[in-house]
């Protein structure tokens, strides 16, 4: 499969080589993250990439479209049924174009909107203010409680008082059902569209194992990697309820895609999403599913078990997030850089009320779709669990320097002194060692 690459560029192939060693003998814990089937590599990899696409199917501004046609409009129809929607454009590159297109097709400039805050779990496209999103429309942002769930109590006296035209419900650090249902009554009680961005759970919504948001929202977004085992790229839909609000929502979204915001589509990557859509709509992708909440919940269970503080005190997703101000305030760069040298990848993240900031925040996310790829189940997670809780134990006296101008240098050092760390060692070699009981492509030589 690699053979011209190791021929014509060996630096590529050489660091290609290095990157599957790394994700085979390690742990990829970052919730974003998974690893998609031999299929989907290869339809990635297909000869759609040489093919330029402008417009929509049938109404292409090149010619030679025709299969090309075929594969978005077979994409479309699968998205259409996979998550019970009315339309779907396939089309964007990413999560974040699918949210531009959102706000362009429904939006005028300093409008109203509503996102959960980014430090307490939501996302940059919700209207925190270093997105344009937040520069561009008036951002009301709302939180979640001490405990971690949303405060559906303030998103309803902010939505009375502000009265948005858009609301978002979907989050990227939330580990607990998304409330569909409770948002959708509150935006349509102040006549405010409700986007659902699903990016993080699409999976566990086309599988059923979480809640669906197409009776509640009139516009969903997701992107096509994470749970959902796909490329990455991005999908809207228009739901029932979208286009009796609005009939031309459709429309609205498919312009505000292209022209608004992008040129021809990445017609490999939608070739790869359809192949995706596939997987999800055989049985067993449910079960998959089913294992990804279970094995969430075991490795929350188990961090618990070892002394860690674990948000809301558990998760019904994908994900744990877990706080590490028992130890002190932005310990979660610490924790990632040392769990890094275990080859356990997962990222350091805000927590509800953090007393740090977000480039050095007190806690760490994970999440179980890679390992749950992998095959790995509740046995494994109360392995992982401890030792996470043991690396992180390692890292819980050092402290950030109060001057900034001094942190450089300290994480510098820090870095090369967990290096020699013997426990952080003999962690990594058993995580090895795991590993290769759960190869990432069995039987498959992806570089060959």
């Amino acid at each position: 499969m690699m053979d011209d690459i190791s021929k014509t560029d060996p630096e590529v192939y050489a660091l290609l080589k290095k990157e599957l060693e790394r994700q085979q003998h390690g742990l990829e814990m970052i919730p974003s993250e998974n690893n998609v089937s031999k299929a989907v590599l290869q339809a990635m990899g297909s000869v759609f990439t040489n093919k330029y696409s402008e417009g929509y199917a049938k109404k292409r501004y090149y010619g030679g479209n025709q299969f090309v046609d075929e594969v978005e409009l077979l994409a479309i129809e699968r998205a259409k049924k996979v998550f019970n929607v009315a339309h779907a454009n396939v089309q964007p590159y990413s999560g974040s174009p699918a949210n531009f297109a959102v706000y362009m097709a429904v939006c005028q400039p300093n409008d109203t909107i509503m996102g959960l805050h980014l430090p307490d779990g939501g996302h940059l496209t919700h209207g925190f203010k270093a997105s344009c999103t937040g520069q561009l429309f008036n951002s009301i942002p709302y939180h979640v409680r001490k405990d971690g769930y949303i405060d559906l109590e303030e998103v309803e006296r902010l939505a009375m008082e502000h009265k948005p035209k858009l609301m978002w419900v979907g989050y990227t650090a939330y580990v607990r059902e998304f409330p569909f249902e409770k948002m959708a009554r509150i935006a349509d009680k102040v006549g405010a569209y409700l986007a659902a961005d699903i990016a993080h759970i699409s999976g566990l919504v086309a599988s059923g194992v979480h809640k669906s948001p197409s009776p509640y929202a009139h516009i969903v977004t997701t992107t096509t990697h994470k749970t959902f085992r796909g490329p990455r790229g991005g999908i809207i839909m228009v739901t029932q309820k979208g286009l009796d609000k609005d009939p031309e929502l459709a429309n609205k979204i498919d312009k505000a895609v292209f022209p608004g915001l992008q040129g021809g589509p990445h017609d490999h990557t939608t070739a790869a999403i359809a192949v995706a859509l596939k997987e999800m709509m055989q049985p067993e992708f449910k079960t998959y599913c089913e294992q990804i909440v279970e094995n969430s919940r075991a490795l929350a269970k188990s961090l618990m078990g070892s002394g860690m503080e674990v948000v809301t005190g558990g998760s019904d997703n994908h994900m744990v997030l877990v706080s590490l101000t028992k130890f002190g305030k932005g310990k979660g760069i610490f924790a990632q850089e040392a769990l890094d040298e275990a080859n356990i990848t997962m990222n350091k993240n805000t927590i509800p009320g953090d007393p740090s900031s977000p480039f050095y925040p007190s806690g760490v996310r994970m999440g179980t779709p890679s390992l749950t790829t992998r095959g790995m189940k509740e046995k494994e997670m109360e392995l992982v669990g401890k030792w996470i809780a043991d690396v992180i134990k390692e890292i819980k006296d050092f402290e950030l320097p109060e001057d900034k101008k001094e942190i450089g240098n300290y994480l510098k050092a820090f870095k090369e002194e967990i290096k020699e760390n013997k426990k952080i060692l003999e962690i990594r070699n058993s995580v090895i060692k795991l590993c290769r009981k759960f190869p990432l492509y069995p039987g498959f030589d992806v570089l060959r």
